[in-house]
């Protein structure tokens, strides 16, 4: 569905040109595949980088970028749009930020079924209200007229989701969208997301810190360092990771079991930018 090979985002800087990914690779089918890293691992801009969502100043360089057989490398804005919303979707982390805050709700979600299935005002309404109930949504008639500053964060990420589905993508790309949540509403949207990617045959980037949500929710990881990939492996063995980074990284993890008085420190090898990917 979605093939990255030597994926390069490169940014001017006064000291020259910032390489903020470098030389991604990887393959996306009808799965759950979770992005990791450290903030400013390059994470966020490969997704943004496949969405065409990277500012003009930016530079993507790609061996192969295609979604099925649509080569996404100098793609116009114009082409983008129309795949935008209808071929491939984006989560973004807050609500409150992602959402217009002059729109209601309900006609943000609206707006993009006339725009892609272009669809009368009535028929946009109705599917809109079902999305909202599909991404249950208690009254979804009283929550389509509020305002985004009216509504939760988790019901705003709710609609966010029903907003990036309404036009049914076959790629959604979730970057960190539970990080602004409470945990029990993280599992709430996480159930949501794992059920519309799985009853549509989807396939699903998830963008997150966390590596114990990661490896319990989706089927293979990739861990980013430095904007590289340092560790390609299935989610379920991501506990045996063979990199030092990501070993690190779960090193770090706090536990509930075992008290330390000190988490362990991460010591970087600048090794790590020119090694192979492990698990590959």
């Amino acid at each position: 569905m979605l093939t990255v090979r030597d994926l390069r985002v490169t940014f001017p800087t006064d000291r020259g040109e910032f390489v903020a990914v470098r030389d991604v690779s990887f393959s996306l089918g009808r799965e759950r595949l979770g992005i990791v890293g450290e903030s400013g691992s390059g994470k966020s801009t490969t997704g943004r980088a496949i969405m065409g969502l990277l500012p003009p100043a930016a530079r993507v360089q790609a061996a192969e970028l295609s979604l099925g057989k649509t080569d996404l490398r100098g793609l116009a804005p114009r082409d983008y749009r129309h795949l935008r919303g209808k071929r491939m979707a984006m989560v973004l982390q807050d609500p409150r930020y992602a959402l217009n805050p002059s729109i209601s709700v309900g006609r943000q979600i609206a707006e993009t079924h006339r725009m892609h299935l272009h669809s009368t005002r009535k028929a946009a309404r109705l599917a809109a209200l079902e999305m909202l109930e599909a991404v249950q949504i208690r009254d979804p008639q009283r929550v389509y007229d509020l305002y985004p500053h009216e509504v939760s964060g988790g019901m705003g990420q709710r609609a966010m989701i029903a907003m990036m589905l309404i036009a049914d993508p076959e790629i959604l790309i979730a970057d960190e969208p539970t990080s602004a949540l409470d945990v029990t509403v993280q599992l709430q949207i996480l159930t949501i997301l794992d059920d519309l990617v799985r009853s549509r045959g989807m396939g699903l980037i998830l963008i997150s810190h966390n590596l114990h949500l990661v490896a319990s929710f989706c089927d293979r990881v990739l861990v980013m360092y430095a904007g590289r990939v340092v560790e390609n492996c299935p989610a379920r063995e991501l506990s045996e990771a063979r990199h030092p980074y990501t070993r690190g990284l779960l090193a770090a993890l706090p536990s509930l079991t075992h008290r330390r008085a000190e988490l362990p420190q991460l010591r970087r090898d600048p090794a790590w930018l020119t090694d192979e990917v492990a698990g590959t």
